[in-house]
């Protein structure tokens, strides 16, 4: 079989997930092609279209998520938990959704960063797709207490209320451990570090261009480890593909092909 990739979104002529699915096909010991398709959050009736008919399987990306998970006949847990789906697969005539991002976070932190999140305090700023998926990946990973800062009241309050160590606000004096920026650069304020981080706190941009944002370059002016989105990007695909073949595909390796 020659699998038939494709990412979907909107901006998506700059993804690197071309690269990563093919990259990915190589180590699986498949054989296959991946394009970029750019579709808007009003073209879910294109996107179901397009599947089993062009592409066996596809990663989504913003703004897709949420229509993505709607035209699925089924979910895996985390995507039936937050309602986000990164990865669509048609089998047997089902189309069928899952979302790796956040666990895929997670393993770029224990692989890139050998942080381990458990009992630690985080900072997420967004409430958006993929800040759904690190949250439920943060819980499930034992995190201590995990603040949420977005714009959208509703989308804080729906994360605040789902989960137990998830709240809106810090308080005083907590010592900071990992922050997450998942806004968009188009969409971000002028970036000021969090009361509570100090030297050995993590931060993390979740976006790859710039691959030093102002965002993270503050952090590191404060002494601070940080990273980019990259690694989180190459992990998740890492699951997805396994998710798509049962396959075994390590992320650090589909990490060198995007570097």
């Amino acid at each position: 079989m020659k699998w038939r990739l494709a990412v979907v979104g909107s901006p998506i002529e700059h993804s690197l997930s071309p690269v990563l699915h093919e990259a990915g096909l190589a180590i699986a010991g498949l054989e296959g092609s991946s394009t970029r398709v750019e579709l808007g959050v009003d073209q879910g009736a294109a996107l179901r279209e397009l599947m089993g008919t062009t592409f066996d399987a596809v990663s989504v990306t913003m703004p897709m998520k949420e229509v993505a998970a709607g035209l699925c006949a089924q979910l895996d847990d985390v995507a039936t938990r937050i309602g986000v789906v990164n990865s669509l697969l048609m089998r047997e005539g089902r189309l069928l959704g899952a979302c790796t991002d956040g666990r895929g976070f997670i393993d770029a932190l224990v692989g890139e960063l050998s942080f381990d999140v458990a009992d630690k305090n985080v900072i997420i700023i967004g409430a958006g797709g993929a800040a759904r998926g690190i949250v439920d990946a943060l819980v499930e990973a034992n995190a201590r207490s995990i603040t949420v800062e977005g714009r959208t009241a509703a989308r804080v309050k729906e994360l605040v209320e789902r989960y137990e160590t998830v709240r809106p606000s810090t308080p005083q004096g907590t010592t900071v451990d990992l922050v997450i920026n998942t806004v968009p650069v188009a969409g971000r304020l002028e970036p000021v570090a969090h009361e509570g981080v100090h030297d050995a706190t993590v931060a993390v941009d979740i976006t790859y261009e710039p691959r030093m944002s102002k965002w993270r370059a503050l952090y590191d002016a404060r002494g601070c480890q940080s990273a980019n989105g990259l690694s989180m990007l190459a992990y998740q695909a890492a699951r997805q593909m396994q998710w798509w073949w049962d396959v075994p595909v390590n992320g650090a390796e589909l990490l060198e092909a995007i570097e």
